[in-house]
């Protein structure tokens, strides 16, 4: 018998998620997170789930995790020790960065522009060039290299990235400076960007290779920690260990050293891949996956079962051209702070009690009112979280509310409600971030609401965006720890080739991808995974002559030949008419650019079927309390696990299980699937009545 575990570290809790291989049986439980030190709840976390379903560590053949060490290291803004060796006369790639201002700020006069990753005494210069097509222009000057490996050296640098310019193309410099620094000053952390993004770019390639030194040594400690203590769980072979990455893929915890920048939305990748898989299951073509936790909401777009990915995303302030789930995230969940502003209104988040000291009624030190406070006070959620193993303190929440309100001057119930609306308001606006700004109807999707607090708010958020219905899977709180064990190995590889359709050959296309797949290939069968057992899949960045920007599009496997060149443009014509409403299919004068090319090796691996669950016999509720939803009713409250298949429950209501709660407001419903998914829908739009209460 084998057991798979999948282990997602967030600010506030550790979910864990074992999957039974020869029973089929799911196990969920979760442990409260431990900031200074994530490892001493993932061993809890392993500890807990085994004892729930009476196993033993020796049948545990796989860990699966994700976690937020990366990014948590990115979003504290201390790049200190950081360096950056680049090619003589380019020393300022950092500083013109790019001429874009940020959304929000209509004029640049108002936008400062923030410090650079890396200050400007820091980045040290090297005599060679290449040019376009990566000839060698001028060779290196290893002297050069020497003198900035020893002043960085005697500055108290830590990591250095090294990018220069169009290495992309020719690897041959920046893999000798790597060299030379392990000679001149072994101690240091190096990343060179021909090995972290084989891209054009030279601002964001240098970023992100930057980002990739300075989260490495961080990176390679927590898993190293991990990996010792999974040898001391079992008495026989320890665990594998796998890491989430960003792209929706899993990777062997030894090569996680290679490539750390893989990492840095490995947490909210496994929430949209396990909601992906919930949509797949439950018959839902387009879903909106919004993960609500005790610090953020991560929201994402779910179509044809597969989360949309990007190539150009960012943490904070460091853009990055890696693939990754193309996810955007406010700082809006259970532990996010309702404060007023010195304009004197309401405002929630992004600042965040977290897990420590947390909203007031965790008593557990924390001083100001928070998104979950609100909730306890207006009855949504019950008096003790996750079974019983966290008491709320009512009497704090409400304390707090009641002189947020006063200075505001409302009723307790109106501030309370205030602060709901606003949190909701704020997860709404992230989804038409990643719908309407891309030319999708948010009206055309359905919401997947998981994550500890993602439920609360499903009511409205299908009211305020009109969506077709919302689904709250079996265990929501857990999503992101289930969605670690149904994702394959992956691994990615680019390559840019800058050519226009008159430049391209078939020949040259044909040697490009077949290098890029040997390596992407190479690289899952150093981590235990057959050549003969992967699957293989292509792209191509593609453009318009004079756009700034590209349109990924899907290529065809095999042979390249006559048929590959038009397949791939029509397919770049589609998709473009599909995001921006126009193509130039019908005009051959206007020059298509063929930028990167792109190959990606998958691992897949069996993953759970979730198993239909017995007929209802009619929902009954197990309590009754007071709940404000405008008004004060005493609602129903029914427990989940209790609930079966046809099962149906009115608004207003409470549904409450381990880990997470589903007000049911007035006017909706739910109804009971299958596979035991909460389907919530407006009565409204069905014709019916309300009967809830």
């Amino acid at each position: 018998m084998t057991v798979r575990i999948g282990i997602d570290t967030g600010g506030t809790f550790t979910d864990v998620v074992a999957f039974n291989e020869a029973t089929g049986e799911l196990h969920a439980t979760k442990t409260p997170s431990v900031p200074s030190n994530p490892a001493e709840a993932f061993v809890e976390g392993i500890r807990l789930i085994l004892d729930q379903a009476t196993l033993v560590s020796d049948e545990v053949s796989t860990v699966s995790h994700g976690t937020t060490v990366a990014t948590n290291s990115l979003l504290e803004d201390d790049m200190s020790g950081l360096g950056l060796i680049t090619t003589q006369g380019f020393r300022h790639v950092l500083e013109i960065a790019r001429q874009s201002v940020p959304d929000g700020y209509g004029n640049s006069y108002f936008w400062v522009k923030p410090d650079r990753i890396v200050p400007l005494h820091l980045v040290q210069e090297v005599s060679e060039r290449l040019d376009a097509r990566g000839e060698v222009v001028e060779e290196l000057d290893e002297e050069s290299v020497v003198a900035a490996a020893r002043f960085f050296r005697d500055n108290g640098v830590r990591s250095i990235g090294v990018c220069l310019l169009h290495s992309y193309l020719n690897s041959s410099h920046e893999e000798r400076v790597q060299e030379i620094i392990s000679e001149v000053f072994p101690d240091v952390t190096v990343s060179i960007s021909s090995q972290v993004l084989r891209e054009y770019r030279e601002y964001e390639r240098s970023v992100t290779t930057l980002v990739d030194a300075f989260v490495k040594d961080r990176v390679v400690e927590y898993i190293s920690s991990i990996s010792d203590r999974l040898e001391l769980i079992s008495d026989s072979e320890p665990p594998a260990f796998y890491v989430m990455k960003s792209n929706g893929g899993i990777i062997s915890s030894e090569a996680v050293g290679d490539q750390p920048i893989t990492t840095v939305l490995s947490g909210p990748a496994a929430g949209a891949l396990g909601a992906a898989e919930v949509a797949r299951h439950a018959g839902f073509e387009q879903v909106l996956a919004l993960d609500g936790g005790g610090t953020s909401t991560d929201v994402t777009v779910v179509q044809g079962a597969e989360p949309a990915l990007t190539t150009e995303g960012s943490i904070g302030r460091h853009p990055m051209k890696v693939p990754m789930i193309d996810i955007v995230t406010v700082g809006t969940g259970g532990g996010s702070i309702a404060w007023i502003s010195p304009e004197g209104g309401l405002k929630v988040g992004p600042q965040s009690a977290g897990a420590a000291p947390g909203p007031l009624c965790y008593d557990t030190g924390g001083e100001s009112p928070a998104v979950t406070d609100a909730h306890l006070v207006l009855g949504r959620i019950p008096s003790n979280l996750i079974g019983g193993g966290i008491q709320l303190n009512r009497e704090k929440a409400s304390h707090g509310l009641e002189a947020l309100a006063a200075d505001l001057g409302l009723t307790l119930e109106e501030c309370a409600s205030g602060v709901l609306e606003i949190a909701a308001w704020n997860q709404a606006n992230a989804i038409r971030q990643v719908t309407v700004r891309k030319g999708l109807d948010v009206r055309d999707f359905a919401l997947c609401a998981f994550g500890g607090s993602g439920p609360l708010q499903a009511c409205r958020l299908v009211d305020l965006l009109g969506l077709e219905a919302a689904i709250v899977p079996p265990d929501p709180g857990n999503l992101s720890a289930y969605g670690l064990l149904v994702v394959d190995l992956r691994h990615d590889e680019v390559q840019t080739i800058a050519q226009t359709d008159g430049e391209l050959s078939r020949q040259e296309l044909e040697a490009t991808f077949s290098v890029l797949e040997q390596r992407a290939a190479s690289a899952l069968a150093d981590q235990g995974y057959a050549k003969a057992d992967q699957r293989l899949a292509r792209w191509v960045d593609l453009r318009y002559e004079g756009q700034a920007f590209e349109v990924q599009t899907s290529a065809p496997s095999g042979p390249i030949d006559e048929s590959f060149i038009p397949q791939v443009l029509g397919s770049f014509h589609d998709e473009h008419e599909r995001l921006y409403g126009y193509c130039y299919r019908d005009r051959p004068e206007v020059v298509v650019e063929w930028v990167n090319l792109r190959a990606t090796s998958f691992g897949p691996i069996e993953r759970p079927n979730p198993q239909a669950i017995d007929i209802g016999t009619g929902a009954e509720a197990t309590d009754r309390r007071d709940v404000y939803f405008g008004e004060w009713k005493n609602v129903p409250v029914f427990d989940r696990s209790t609930l079966g298949k046809g099962d149906t429950v009115r608004g207003p209501a409470i549904i409450e299980e381990f880990g997470s709660t589903t007000p049911l407001a007035p006017d909706f419903e739910a109804v009971v699937d299958s596979l035991g998914n909460l389907v919530i829908k407006p009565i409204k739009l069905k014709g019916g009545s309300n009967e809830g209460g």
